[in-house]
């Protein structure tokens, strides 16, 4: 039946439900053990995390759950061998395109001053040491000594494909796992072999044509909102579903309870691919803030500064209740969201999947390997 797929014997869950993980501070330790409890995959985004950070969000993941959890990274965390370098020469402009903003918000304009950011090789030994079941990751593939390292803790490897060829580097480079993430999927776009513009698959296509080019398990990735979705891709060949708009509004992220109203607010084409928000493309709901600096790409600085750069306006505008200046991540299926607590969302998750499965028999038992 469904519930029996390679996904779920490889990481030893119940269920082929993955929690997508959250970058910028949006993961939370309650959620991803929620999910791992119920019987799925919780996932935890330590991107921006330090190495202490990751360990102690380990600590506290494993003091609510006994169950497998993933932890998640990213891979390259800068576009550019000196983003400051370039964010230097562009400041100027990326400062003048938000001046109104800075205005309206009654702010000084913010000086250039850079804050370090975490890079993957001071985080992984972080990761390698917590041991979790399995460690994820986004925008590129480790270095072999890492896979390897994994191997030899028994750390099961997940890695991130928008396009067929990454999947088959991911697959060749020896990653346990693929996830095929479509277009539809709220947050960064993970592209590392073209831009991610050229990269831009819906789940539906993508998902079938990387089952086809692997032979690891593939997990689908963007849209997936109910227990249709599931069933969906799970029919498409897909060993397990990734979902993680829906999660992220649940009161157990770390979403900031505006972001969580923002996104069951969402009707219609709510969302945009932007690089406003942090430099790198992704999806997010679309605001004023968006709509002033997408028009001005020239103007926008590189990852992770063009963040940097957008949270200065974030304190104060949130504070004066400007929520249209505040960046949001979400995925095109925001105005699907129906549950507000992961226990909840998880249980009609299942439910959701039988019930779609029964009303076509037959689909329910699709191939085990």
């Amino acid at each position: 039946m469904w519930l029996d797929t390679a996904f779920t014997r490889r990481i030893g869950v119940r269920h082929p439900i993955v929690q997508g993980p959250f970058g910028g501070g949006l993961s939370s330790p309650e959620l991803t053990a929620t999910v791992s409890n119920l019987g799925g995959l919780g996932s935890f985004g330590a991107q921006g995390k330090t190495a202490e950070q990751i360990l102690e969000a380990t600590r506290e993941i494993r003091r609510l759950t006994s169950a497998p959890f993933a932890l998640n990274l990213w891979v390259s965390t800068a576009d550019e061998a000196d983003p400051i370098a370039t964010a230097r020469a562009r400041y100027p402009e990326a400062v003048a395109s938000l001046a109104e903003l800075f205005g309206e918000l009654g702010l000084e304009l913010p000086t250039f001053a850079p804050r370090p950011w975490p890079r993957f090789e001071e985080q992984i030994d972080a990761v390698l040491e917590a041991r979790p079941a399995v460690f994820s990751f986004v925008f590129g593939i480790p270095p072999a000594a890492v896979l390897e390292a994994c191997r030899d803790r028994g750390i099961v490897t997940v890695g991130a494909a928008t396009t067929v060829p990454e999947a088959v580097a991911l697959e060749s480079a020896g990653v346990d796992v693929v996830v095929a993430s479509g277009f539809e999927a709220g947050g960064h776009r993970p592209s590392f072999l073209d831009t991610a513009e050229h990269s831009l698959a819906g789940t539906l296509s993508l998902v079938p044509q990387v089952v086809d080019a692997v032979r690891v398990p593939v997990v689908a990735a963007g849209g997936i909102a109910d227990g249709r979705g599931i069933a969906a891709v799970l029919t498409l060949g897909a060993h397990a579903a990734q979902l993680g708009t829906a999660f992220l509004a649940c009161e157990e992220s770390n979403a900031l309870p505006a972001h969580r109203a923002a996104l069951f607010a969402a009707r219609g084409p709510a969302t945009i691919l932007t690089r406003a928000f942090s430099g790198r493309l992704g999806r997010g709901l679309r605001n004023t803030l968006s709509d002033r600096l997408e028009p001005a790409p020239a103007a926008l600085l590189p990852y992770p500064l063009q963040s940097q750069l957008v949270s200065a306006l974030k304190e104060e505008a949130l504070r004066q209740g400007r929520l249209d200046l505040v960046a949001m991540w979400g995925g095109q299926s925001a105005p699907m969201l129906r549950h507000r607590r992961a226990t909840e969302l998880f249980e009609d998750l299942v439910r959701g999947t039988e019930a779609a499965f029964a009303r076509r028999p037959g689909m329910g038992r699709r191939p085990s390997g």
